[in-house]
């Protein structure tokens, strides 16, 4: 896969044309709260789970098959339900750039700057066209095939210590004392913990801030951008090569990634729905 050569190339391409253990799971104080917002064939699963239900026992399952399906089945609403907050971000943030050669008013102003601030780049010295630009690399959607896959491989399927204790299925880290739980196996030496959460919700939410923000996550983020440039579906599959950084297993973890969203059929949920769209401009 091509990637962008250069940040100017890179943005370009958006603005005329779509417009481990691992520093990448690291969290500040922030990220372990839930996400800031902005005024706003493959199995079937349900998608009417109410995503304040609490984490099912998945331990409970015999059948592996059902096992499967009742953990996609759960954690797919979820993971759409962020989407769908993302793109209604996307679609203002694109409104803005519609408007940025013309005088932009105090409401647009606030919405760059909120999302801004949401998107970790309240303190870049950038212009209002140039803010939009690097904007749009991170105000995007995560392929649900890729937040599927890294959820089972993150939590052994719903049924790790820090899914059933902490709501993490993502395997995110923070740093202040007490902002989670501290791993068994800790380097001497070594202060961070697996964050908690709420309810599972809110660790989707942080999920999906990190992929989208982490410097880790660049070349990720950079390859979805060329895609929607493209006008190409965003997969998952392809994208789980920008997440070397997530794992200290590196490119076997990138695999076993693929092979998950591979074996249980879960590209069709990168399918963009008839009734929506990412925008560009």
């Amino acid at each position: 896969m091509k990637l962008f050569s250069s940040a100017s190339v890179l943005a370009a391409l958006i603005f005329l044309g779509a417009i481990g253990y691992t520093a990448s799971q690291m969290l500040d104080s922030s990220s372990a709260q839930p996400a800031s917002s902005v005024n706003s064939g493959s199995a079937t699963v349900p998608v009417n789970v109410s995503t304040s239900r609490a984490l099912p026992d998945f331990t409970t399952y015999a059948d592996v098959k059902a096992k499967k399906a009742a953990f996609f089945g759960y954690m797919l609403p979820l993971i759409e339900a962020r989407n769908l907050h993302i793109q209604g971000q996307r679609q203002q943030l694109l409104a803005v750039a519609d408007r940025v050669q013309d005088i932009l008013s105090a409401q647009d102003t606030k919405t760059l700057a909120d999302l801004a601030g949401v998107y970790r780049l309240a303190d870049a010295d950038l212009s209002s066209s140039e803010l939009i630009k690097e904007l749009l690399v991170r105000v995007d959607t995560v392929p649900p095939s890729l937040a599927l896959a890294q959820a089972a491989v993150e939590s052994a399927w719903g049924t790790s210590r820090f899914a059933v204790q902490a709501n993490n299925l993502f395997g995110q880290w923070c740093y202040e004392k007490g902002c989670g739980l501290v791993p068994k196996q800790r380097n001497a030496g070594a202060k961070h913990e697996v964050a908690k959460f709420a309810n599972v919700s809110d660790a989707v939410d942080s999920y999906t801030r990190n992929i989208n923000t982490h410097r880790a996550y660049q070349d990720l983020r950079m390859s979805r951008a060329e895609l929607r440039a493209d006008d190409e579906t965003v997969s998952g599959h392809i994208l789980a090569e920008g997440l070397l950084r997530y794992s200290e297993r590196g490119k076997d973890y990138v695999h076993e990634l693929q092979a998950v969203i591979r074996i249980n059929k879960l590209a069709p949920y990168d399918e963009p729905k008839a009734a929506s769209s990412q925008g560009s401009i």
